[in-house]
């Protein structure tokens, strides 16, 4: 009995502790989890750890020849750690806006230093020449060039004489990226709805940032005109079919966070009350995704899943002056912030950034 009595209170004791670390990385303000220094150097360590990891690697591209039969490092000299291009490229954007919002990080010199070694105008020609080649013409499209801008976006927008040095060097990737975009929305005739990256709705959303942001007209027009093509007659979204077993966005609220940011305030609630009437229900009730297995990379999703979805309740939640959204998206963030950290690199390489975005968006 004593034995058990040990066992409990050492369990209680590790929940306890686990708690208060948690506690010390956020904060509750104005009704939203904020991240503190602590929770962002905590954060900072997980891309820190794998941007330079060249192993375990998941490719993506085509292999036209026997040219590129060689480590990923030889074609990424920029972004080849963090298990896949685009973790690579949302580990560096979210060091970046850590830094941003904490100056003092005790990371602060090494986040610098891996910036200078891998943003350089050689490594980042070398990653163009990818982008260019017939054979890959949709490597990342459009999850990793989504995250590329984003990032580029962060840089051009920070007062920084070494982020002004890493903007230049990145700039003709984002430049031949936002070309690539507007030429393919010119030909795609069907929108993509899916759980995973290619989901159309989630990176027109966040190369729209840049786009508006750093006044790229060209991919501003395009990301517009598409998204009305493709969203502005929706109805009746099929919010309870989600989520799907490997799913880490939700079509419907990525769709309705998107449209957030095309339509007018006047003109959004409207729409957004055709095309998901239930989350103006002040009984709305949405369970966060569960997951039963962190070792298996397609079932971890779901805890990005979580956090994605955080992320755009927020944002609807701030448009339609809805509170319960918002308490929502408050519940998904507390049921995914503890698996951050899982000690499984399958979801330790990319779900901080994930948990970032959600934590700093607005």
């Amino acid at each position: 009995m004593a034995g058990k009595f040990s066992f409990l209170l050492a369990g209680a004791l590790f929940l306890a502790v686990a708690v208060l670390a948690q506690e010390r990385h956020y904060i509750q303000k104005d009704g939203q989890i904020v991240l503190t220094q602590t929770g962002a150097s905590h954060f900072a360590q997980l891309p820190l750890r794998c941007a330079a990891k060249e192993w375990p690697y998941k490719t993506g591209i085509t292999f036209g020849d026997s040219s590129l039969i060689t480590a990923p490092k030889n074609y990424h000299p920029a972004f080849f750690g963090c298990f896949d291009w685009h973790s690579s490229v949302h580990g560096h954007w979210m060091l970046v806006r850590l830094l941003k919002s904490f100056p003092g990080l005790p990371e602060a010199n090494q986040i610098r230093g891996l910036f200078n070694a891998h943003f350089t105008a050689a490594n980042i020609q070398q990653e163009l020449r990818l982008f260019r080649s017939k054979d890959n013409k949709s490597f990342e499209r459009t999850y990793g060039w989504a995250w590329l801008l984003q990032l580029q976006d962060e840089l051009l927008s920070w007062n920084d004489a070494d982020a002004r040095k890493w903007s230049d060097a990145l700039q003709p990737l984002a430049s031949e990226l936002s070309k690539l975009t507007v030429t393919y929305l010119s030909k795609l005739v069907y929108p993509i709805r899916v759980g995973e990256h290619t989901n159309l709705a989630f990176g027109l959303s966040m190369m729209y940032d840049y786009a508006s942001h750093q006044n790229d007209t060209a991919l501003s027009r395009a990301i517009r005109e598409a998204a009305m093509r493709f969203y502005y007659k929706d109805e009746n979204c099929p919010f309870g079919w989600e989520p799907g077993g490997s799913d880490f966005l939700s079509p419907c609220l990525e769709e309705a966070d998107l449209m957030r940011k095309i339509l007018p305030a006047t003109t959004y609630t409207g729409w957004l009350k055709k095309f998901m009437p239930r989350l103006f229900d002040k009984r709305l009730d949405i369970k966060p995704g569960e997951v039963r297995d962190r070792t298996d990379g397609k079932l971890v999703h779901l805890d990005g899943l979580n956090l994605s979805r955080a992320w755009c309740l927020k944002g609807i939640a701030a448009a339609t002056k809805n509170d319960r959204l918002l308490q929502l998206a408050n519940q998904h963030l507390e049921a995914a912030l503890p698996q951050i950290a899982s000690g499984n690199y399958e979801g330790e390489h990319w779900l901080a950034s994930f948990a970032v975005y959600a934590l700093v968006s607005k």
